[in-house]
């Protein structure tokens, strides 16, 4: 338990460098507030926040000062207090990212990624299903960012994605919880064996219409639209875009962002399977479509597809919203396996048996036969499975099972507390490396 009177005693002389390292106080969360001063520290086993105010935070009275919990009441004070630690709606800048943080501590390194670019984060972004096997709320998600951008004293404007969402309740849900984005799910509506491009999307364009209307049209919420039509087994034709994109359009559906299904598989957590030059040509016209109608071309499911990204730079010129999740997952397991090969073990393990359970809620053609054996690994081969695409599918759409094993999520949410610092940088590194390429451009620094 840390003694802040000291800095703040310094912070109130204007001094002009604060001893924030020593003292435990995040450097880019101390903020100034009417006489006084807000900020983060670290306690060792958590985070808290200290305020010189009285009764704006719900927390423990230590020598005149109010040391509080990370809960959802201390994030509703930060949004309040801070419009920066608030998501705003992000989707007509050029470029946007939505990286989903499964775990609600992958934004520090998040941050110091988009930090380096030009590309503008949705931090909080998360779906049905992955609140689901997460055992989280929008607001969870929400407030986790909330917390990583008042950290890290980031000011650049975040948005909050509630993704892939299907019904008017669910997406009723995300706007009141303080969404700036929704991700409509049109699949449902979605007839493949209908002839022409009218039947098969006909259904998709009146479900659109009548979502716009009730959430959108009158502008109750701040919030922007995505429209995904990608979860379906064929691709979208250029053709059939262009199509959807006059349908909606002539309708008066406003829309920032459209997420067609290209050619070839983007499947989870790994690599883009198909023909490069199909894809060149067919995502050359579907840039050409979405410029041509006012919106941004959506890349959904884009972890870690590198050998299309120089190829989606090239055409989209700028202007696109790259969607990933899973990948955030895997670099934290990946540092589980390099710190604590005895817990990646006993995570591998719960993973082999849940994966056929887990293969309801995705898309992956993984072949475990392709996956060694752990007995046959040493300690010091285990990070090479995250290499390894069908070892990284098995441990990607497992992430609910693992987690909801009481035992190993403590003992993950531990390791991951010691390991902060080595996970925030291999984010950097890792979603830096996805926003350097698509952006055509390496990061700044």
């Amino acid at each position: 338990m840390r003694d802040y009177t000291g800095f703040i005693r310094e912070y109130a002389s204007g001094a002009p460098r604060l001893d924030c390292a020593r003292r435990g106080v995040y450097p880019g969360s101390v903020n100034a507030l009417e006489g006084g001063v807000v900020f983060m520290a670290d306690e060792g086993e958590e985070d808290v926040l200290v305020c010189t105010h009285p009764g704006l935070f719900a927390g423990q009275e230590r020598g005149g000062l109010t040391v509080a919990p990370l809960n959802h009441g201390s994030a509703d004070v930060l949004r309040r207090l801070f419009p920066f630690a608030k998501p705003a709606p992000v989707l007509s800048r050029d470029a946007t990212c939505g990286v989903g943080d499964r775990l609600g501590i992958a934004s520090p390194g998040h941050i110091r990624a988009f930090e380096a670019s030009d590309v503008s984060p949705v931090l909080a972004q998360q779906s049905m299903r992955e609140l689901k096997l997460t055992n989280r709320s929008f607001a969870d998600v929400i407030d986790a960012a909330t917390f990583s951008v008042f950290r890290a004293g980031y000011r650049g404007g975040f948005g909050a994605d509630g993704d892939h969402l299907k019904t008017p309740e669910d997406i009723f849900l995300a706007l009141e919880t303080g969404c700036s984005m929704i991700t409509l799910d049109c699949s449902d509506h979605i007839r493949r064996e209908a002839p022409d491009a009218r039947g098969i999307y006909g259904g998709a364009i009146a479900f659109a219409k009548r979502i716009y209307d009730e959430f959108f049209a009158a502008g109750g919420y701040a919030a922007e639209l995505e429209i995904s039509i990608d979860e379906t087994d064929a691709p979208t034709s250029p053709e059939q875009h262009r199509f959807i994109a006059r349908e909606l359009l002539s309708r008066g559906v406003k829309f920032a962002t459209l997420a067609p299904r290209f050619c070839g598989e983007f499947q989870k957590g790994i690599d883009y399977i198909g023909g490069l030059a199909q894809f060149e040509r067919e995502i050359e016209i579907h840039a050409g479509i979405a410029r041509e109608h006012g919106y941004k071309l959506s890349i959904h499911s884009g972890s870690d597809k590198f050998s299309v990204f120089p190829i989606i730079a090239k055409h989209v010129q700028g202007r696109f919203h790259l969607k990933t999740a899973g990948t955030s997952w895997l670099e934290a397991m990946r540092v589980v396996a390099e710190t604590d090969p005895a817990l990646y073990r006993a995570c591998h393990a719960k993973a082999l048996a849940s994966f056929g359970e887990a293969k309801q809620y995705y898309h992956v053609t993984t072949n475990l036969g392709n996956v060694p054996p752990l007995e046959t690994l040493s300690d010091g081969a285990l990070p090479a499975l995250f290499e390894n695409p069908d070892a990284r599918q098995l441990i990607h759409i497992t992430y609910g099972f693992i987690l909801g094993d009481g035992t190993l999520r403590a003992r993950l949410y531990a390791l991951w507390r010691r390991e902060r610092r080595a996970y925030s940088d291999t984010l950097f590194a890792h979603i830096g490396r996805h926003l350097a390429l698509i952006a055509g451009k390496p990061l700044r620094g």
